[in-house]
């Protein structure tokens, strides 16, 4: 065992016995250690103090920093979304149509213009960079709407501003007005920018503008006719674009109850398709002739025929609305449609659906023009039943659907769910066609059932035939609700016109259970 060496054990004593901490102790009367563990009490205070307001500013100072940092990233996140979605309408939902069979039949042209070259797509440069967002903002407003269907507006609104609703207030479609509101915004905008613009872009501007102020209200006809006219003389009334306002322009003064300014305007939309017609269009020869080439220019002529036909017909003009109803549904048979619709491509059956509905329409007239003259019921019911197949044929032939044979229901009508195939919701020209077509299809089918059913009521002995007439209208127009399992009135149909379809068939169907 080692043993330490005795003067360094004697040094470490000695000092300890002389330092300060022992001399300290003996004058305070109190041991070394109790000494040590024992701070004072202020100081204790003092740096737990000071820590905890640090802690506190750092964590302040934290929060604020981290906060920053996160507005700072969902400003460039919104920002960049934002634009993301503008550049998405400009790049993609107005791109220009590369397909060229559909423009081979003219699809491209039945498209909404934006402003803009058609061949190069998007919005006019020259608008600038607020300018073309604007108009972009209008485009979204219309095609997807503003998050809520219908606004309110105050009792002082203009009278036919909008649907009357209850305490005198009106109702308006939001989307529709925030559109409005953009494009005044972009007109302005572009007017200022005349000189650099494409020559179309104001024009486009306009003609969009006046479809939205007519879907506003009444109130809004004056307002849409002007924008349609300044639209009119923006493409110096020429081509199928001019044609298609002249439409537009004859529907609203037919509305505003100015038939002579009506007839002058659809004139004008039948010399751009055909490029001839009589100076006084009353005088408008029983044989149209043959319809142009362009498949465009038959679509146009053949709306323009329609409303014709209506405004004839509804103006009490009966043998003029004859003449011309068997004078287009003549040109119209001269068409030669396909032998298949399978057998050629979707814009050219796109295309013969078009005019064989266009046919259905005037079949209509004609029927009811025909009964207004007391002509033999044979005769009307024979063009109300060319005109409910025709549409059942364009329905079906739109969703892929087969006609009915033999075997299956003849008033069995489409599934609730059924929509135009893709070949037409794939192409951007032809997907709003396809589903416009196809609503008014539907509510052609069901108005020529009811009134075939209608007239097979007024003979009395019919009320079976009647019924399974009733019956068709019913399905063609409404569509079967689960939750209250009943029929419900289907997209497109008027609440007033259900009322009627649904009261026949109810009716009808009572007095056969009764007999």
């Amino acid at each position: 065992m080692l043993k330490r060496p005795i003067g360094n054990v004697l040094h470490r004593v000695t000092w300890s016995a002389n330092s300060p901490l022992l001399r300290r102790c003996k004058s305070s009367g109190r041991t070394p250690w109790r000494q040590d563990t024992t701070p004072e009490p202020s100081v204790f205070v003092e740096e737990n103090f000071a820590k905890h307001t640090l802690f506190v500013l750092d964590v302040g100072k934290r929060t604020i920093k981290f906060s920053f940092i996160g507005l700072l990233s969902l400003g460039i996140i919104s920002a960049a979304a934002y634009e993301g979605t503008h550049q998405w309408v400009e790049h993609v939902e107005l791109a220009p149509e590369l397909d060229e069979e559909v423009k081979r039949w003219g699809w491209n042209d039945e498209t909404e213009k934006w402003s803009g070259d058609t061949v190069k797509g998007g919005t006019d440069s020259a608008l600038g960079f607020k300018g073309r967002h604007t108009v972009r903002a209008a485009w979204m407003a219309y095609n997807w709407g503003v998050g809520y269907s219908t606004a309110v507006i105050g009792s002082e609104a203009a009278p036919g501003e909008g649907l009357a609703g209850p305490g005198g207030l009106r109702v308006i479609d939001a989307s529709m007005q925030r559109t409005e509101d953009f494009l005044s915004s972009a007109l302005s905008m572009a007017e200022s920018r005349s000189s650099h613009l494409h020559p179309q872009t104001i024009a486009q501007l306009a003609a969009r503008h006046a479809g939205v102020l007519e879907r506003l209200g009444a109130q809004s006809l004056q307002n849409s006719k002007a924008e349609y006219e300044r639209a009119w003389v923006g493409l110096s009334g020429q081509g199928l674009g001019a044609a298609r306002i002249a439409v537009k322009l004859g529907d609203i003064y037919s509305r505003l109850g100015q038939a002579g300014d009506a007839i002058t305007w659809w004139s004008k939309a039948v010399q751009l398709t055909r490029g001839e017609v009589p100076e006084v269009f009353e005088a408008l020869p029983a044989v149209l002739g043959p319809p142009p080439e362009s498949p465009g220019a038959q679509r146009v002529l053949s709306t323009t025929l329609v409303s014709l036909s209506a405004f004839y017909a509804k103006s009490g003009q009966l043998q003029q609305a004859q003449a011309i109803e068997e004078a287009s549904l003549s040109m119209l048979r001269s068409i030669e449609p396909p032998a298949s619709l399978a057998s050629v491509s979707p814009p050219h059956t796109l295309h013969s659906l078009y005019l064989l509905q266009r046919s259905s329409l005037i079949s209509i007239h004609l029927a009811e023009v025909l009964h207004a003259q007391r002509k033999p019921l044979v005769s009307s019911i024979q063009y109300l039943t060319s005109a409910a197949e025709y549409s059942e044929r364009v329905a079906r032939g739109l969703t892929g659907h087969p006609l009915p044979t033999s075997d299956t229901s003849s008033s069995k009508s489409l599934p609730r769910d059924a929509s135009p195939l893709p070949a037409y919701t794939s192409s951007r020209s032809m997907t709003k066609a396809a589903f416009s077509l196809l609503r008014d299809a539907r509510r052609t089918s069901a108005e020529a059932w009811n009134l075939i059913g209608i007239l097979n009521e007024t003979q009395g002995k019919n009320l079976p035939v009647a019924l399974q007439c009733y019956e068709r209208a019913v399905n063609w127009a409404g569509v079967f609700d689960e939750e209250s399992e009943s029929m419900q009135p289907g997209e497109g149909t008027l609440e007033s016109d259900w009322a009627v379809f649904l009261g026949n068939y109810t009716r009808a169907k009572r007095l056969v259970e009764q007999k």
